[in-house]
């Protein structure tokens, strides 16, 4: 199952690694805004929200940028090496990236995150796949039913000239 709607895979490493970028960002800005304005004095709340966001956001859009970076340069290794694009790519990426991104903090840790990694991505796939699901029901070809004609009104009956 292709999805055509996305870029080849060169240019799908970098614009995934950009959204993941400015997703990552923007949730960032909210959540280190949000944490900064709640932990400063009360006379100091907004420049406390800005300065945390200011520090923290790009870090976390950083990080997000390169799991995203990662995990699109995997998926389009194995889909070279495999041959077709399936969600068995992806979810074997997200494990892949997991355990590596997390590889220095030892063997355990790295096999519970790409663990972890598996998971999330199935769980992405599993939804991905009902929506299309779904969403493909409306366009499935209808028969035509043909009305009977005894259950016609009257005036739409066929005319059948006596004999």
């Amino acid at each position: 199952m292709e999805n055509i709607q996305r870029e080849p895979c060169p240019y799908r490493i970098v614009d995934d690694c950009g959204a993941a970028f400015a997703m990552g960002a923007t949730m960032g800005t909210l959540f280190h805004f949000w944490k900064g304005y709640r932990n400063s004095p009360a006379s100091k709340r907004i420049m406390g929200g800005i300065a945390a966001m200011k520090i923290r956001a790009p870090i976390l859009g950083g990080n997000f940028g390169v799991w995203g970076g990662m995990f699109s340069t995997i998926d389009c290794t194995l889909i070279y090496i495999r041959g077709k694009e399936d969600p068995w790519s992806s979810i074997t990426s997200g494990a892949i990236t997991s355990g590596l991104l997390t590889a220095r903090l030892g063997m355990g840790p790295s096999l519970r995150a790409a663990a972890a990694g598996a998971v999330i991505l199935a769980l992405i796939e599993g939804v991905i796949i009902g929506l299309n699901r779904a969403a493909s029901e409306q366009y499935k070809p209808v028969m035509p039913q043909i009305p009977d004609p005894s259950q016609l009104p009257p005036h739409q009956q066929p005319y059948h000239k006596p004999m």
